[in-house]
């Protein structure tokens, strides 16, 4: 039997108790509030009736919140089809960077900040490196996606990149492809990785945007954070290069099941019940054996929470021949130089619908009557919400 139990299902009953015994951000507030009232009456909808059989339908509107369980699949398909036109014939690398277990506590506290960091680093060393003749001569492109959790909810901050496997020269002459089984030394990316990302928190620091509240508090003594640097000099960063992808379906495919993740899926949960919330989760450490986590419903609530990104924070980027300014010139120059006819670019391309898409996803048209089968659901009514707005 399929399980039925949400996420959403878990901040209703527990939400208001979690909300009244903890001081929280306002996104937190707003991102339960949205994820308690997605798909029911309080946002509103709308009723249709079947022209062939009468039967009346009732959907009530997504609260299309970024962290909901439930709203991703048409955000994620309509992106999809729109990296499709960026895609190149050419290989694919995927490389991972992961902060080390020192910098999650600051992290965890100074998200803007260190996330923009992460971001800021690894885009410039993977820029830098691909640029030098050593390794390649080229400019790449690349589509980098933050996840901040792992499969316990743990804060797990890491970046994964999607690598074209060669680029535009200097000149824009021509595509260097790089070696098939070859992208760049992962003892150099981990190096260069250390340096950049802990001069930058250095400098973020000297410059006075981060804090040290609560449980870090110890870290505005004197002294105290030039040897927390130190400390994580001395150590060795984790990057992790996955082998290529060997066609853009496959690209396409690892993009489907990553950029539109939220911190943990309806399906994984198991059951709520005495105060304790079981999940189901992957352990990496013993061959990726599928196992049961249960939690008690403050903690599980508090480390859903800690995914909750800051508002207007974009989790994905695109950077060197796919950034949005290059998409018409260089990438268009690139196509031109592997073959790929460009001549439907310049049509105007037309936006699905989103029933549209949901028939391309699902095989099922959302227009034909669920009863009958023959009919077409024509709108009757709209539903106004009941929810007032969360103040920002």
């Amino acid at each position: 039997m399929k399980n039925s139990l949400e996420v959403a299902d878990i901040f209703r009953v527990h939400g208001p108790a979690y909300r009244q015994a903890h001081e929280m951000p306002v996104r937190h507030l707003r991102a339960m509030r949205a994820i308690e009232t997605c798909r029911t009456a309080e946002l509103g909808g709308h009723v249709e009736e079947c022209d062939q059989c009468g039967r009346l339908r009732i959907s009530y509107n997504s609260c299309r919140n970024r962290h909901c369980p439930k709203c991703q699949g048409l955000d994620k398909e309509r992106w999809l089809e729109a990296r499709k036109e960026d895609l190149l014939p050419t290989v694919y690398f995927h490389a991972v960077f992961t902060v080390p277990e020192g910098i999650k506590p600051v992290a965890l506290r100074n998200q803007r900040v260190v996330y923009s960091i992460l971001f800021r680093a690894v885009s410039e060393i993977l820029g830098e490196l691909t640029g030098d003749p050593k390794y390649l001569g080229a400019e790449v492109g690349f589509i980098a996606v933050l996840h901040t959790w792992s499969q316990t909810l743990i804060d797990h901050p890491h970046l994964h990149c999607i690598v074209t496997g060669g680029g535009l020269s200097r000149d824009g002459s021509r595509w260097i492809s790089c070696k098939r089984e070859f992208f760049l030394p992962v003892k150099v990316l981990s190096r260069l990785f250390r340096g950049k990302f802990l001069a930058y928190l250095k400098e973020a620091n000297k410059k006075g945007r981060l804090v040290f509240p609560g449980k870090i508090a110890s870290l505005r003594e004197k002294g105290a954070f030039n040897a927390l640097l130190r400390e994580l000099y001395e150590q060795e960063w984790v990057v992790y290069c996955k082998p290529p992808f060997r066609s853009p379906d496959k690209v396409m495919d690892y993009l489907g099941r990553y950029t539109h993740r939220v911190a943990i899926s309806n399906n994984r949960l198991v059951k709520l019940e005495e105060g304790k919330v079981s999940f189901l989760y992957r352990d990496r450490r013993d061959n990726d054996r599928v196992k049961l986590m249960t939690l008690d419903i403050s903690e599980f609530i508090r480390r859903f929470l800690m995914h909750i990104l800051p508002d207007g924070f974009m989790k994905i980027r695109h950077y060197g021949i796919l950034s949005n300014r290059n998409r018409r010139g260089k990438l268009g120059l690139c196509k031109r130089l592997l073959g790929v006819d460009c001549v439907h670019e310049e049509r105007e391309r037309k936006t699905e619908s989103w029933q549209d898409l949901l028939t391309k996803i699902t095989g099922h048209d959302p227009r034909i009557c669920p009863y009958c089968g023959k009919g077409k659901m024509v709108l009757k009514e709209v539903l106004n919400p009941s929810a007032l707005p969360l103040a920002p």
